[in-house]
């Protein structure tokens, strides 16, 4: 959830655990222990409701439990600072530290289960330990700052490429005052599809070096039913809530969604079919037909 800069050097858990052996825990009226590693120079604590970036290794009797850099490979991973839920909450220590930071934070396997199933390492009264190495600290108007310019940079690449590609392919398209691009291909009957009706749909999927990455009517992805879903419900890409209810029954239509109105910066797990997935970014291309909606 976040990454520590000491200086000009990034420190190793290794380091970490080196620097403190030559300290002593301290213990906080919750139950949650600390240890500071590195007491970086600058005041910018994260408090409640802050957006971090990290590393963080959480071990319990020399065992993994989670492991950031191999989750994320080897970048910080994102997280909000959230009031404490139970006493020793990892939470109430992220909260102490500023960017540079490094710390170990200890607290009763107890408190972290609370009541759930125990990995079969880890017995009650065992201690689990939180590495943590902070990178960014920022407030939600920093944070929201920084996500509007850099959308704001990526619709702009988004919206070029997909020119480029429409003019490639000699396509005649239109486009949404949301910057979705789409090309009815072929007519439905009746009233347009409305939020909140179960749309029953068929589709392909694919990049826009026509890589496919997923297909109802395509056998080798392994699902070759119609898809329903809830319009305008949340439950698919903001592309396909609002392209979706551009159809009515029978419509066809071909869908180029920017990554804004899909995936946006998160890339998505590849498949046997797809191995490399849906990259970070990506503009989306959708063949889809509306079998019904009611």
């Amino acid at each position: 959830m976040k990454k520590i800069l000491t200086g000009l050097t990034i420190l190793s858990i290794a380091s970490i655990q080196a620097n403190a052996q030559q300290n002593s825990f301290k213990k906080l009226p919750s139950g949650l222990e600390y240890m500071m590693a590195v007491d970086a120079p600058g005041k910018k604590l994260a408090t409640e409701g802050s957006m971090i970036t990290m590393h963080i290794r959480t071990i319990a009797n020399d065992s993994s439990l989670f492991d950031s850099y191999k989750m994320n490979n080897n970048e910080p991973v994102p997280a909000q600072i959230q009031k404490p839920s139970f006493n020793g909450d990892v939470m109430e220590g992220l909260a102490m530290l500023s960017e540079g930071d490094s710390a170990i934070f200890r607290t009763v396997a107890d408190s972290v289960f609370r009541g759930g199933q125990f990995p079969p390492f880890v017995k009650s009264g065992d201690k689990v330990n939180f590495y943590v190495k902070m990178i960014t600290v920022k407030s939600q108007a920093e944070y929201q700052k920084e996500q509007s310019e850099a959308a704001g940079k990526q619709n702009s690449i988004d919206d070029k490429m997909i020119q480029d590609y429409v003019k490639a392919n000699k396509l005649k398209v239109q486009k949404t005052a949301s910057g979705l691009y789409y090309i009815m291909t072929q007519k439905g009957s009746g009233e347009n599809a409305k939020a909140g009706q179960d749309v029953t749909m068929n589709y392909s999927g694919k990049l826009m070096d026509g890589t496919g990455f997923d297909s109802n009517v395509d056998p080798k992805f392994g699902h070759v039913t119609p898809f329903t879903f809830k319009l305008g419900s949340g439950q698919v890409i903001k592309g396909w809530d609002e392209g979706i209810a551009l159809l009515n029954k029978g419509a066809k239509a071909t869908l180029i969604i920017p990554s804004s109105m899909a995936y946006g910066s998160r890339s998505m797990p590849g498949n046997q079919n797809n191995p490399k997935g849906i990259p970070a970014n990506s503009v989306l291309i959708f063949d889809v037909e509306m079998v019904e909606a009611k």
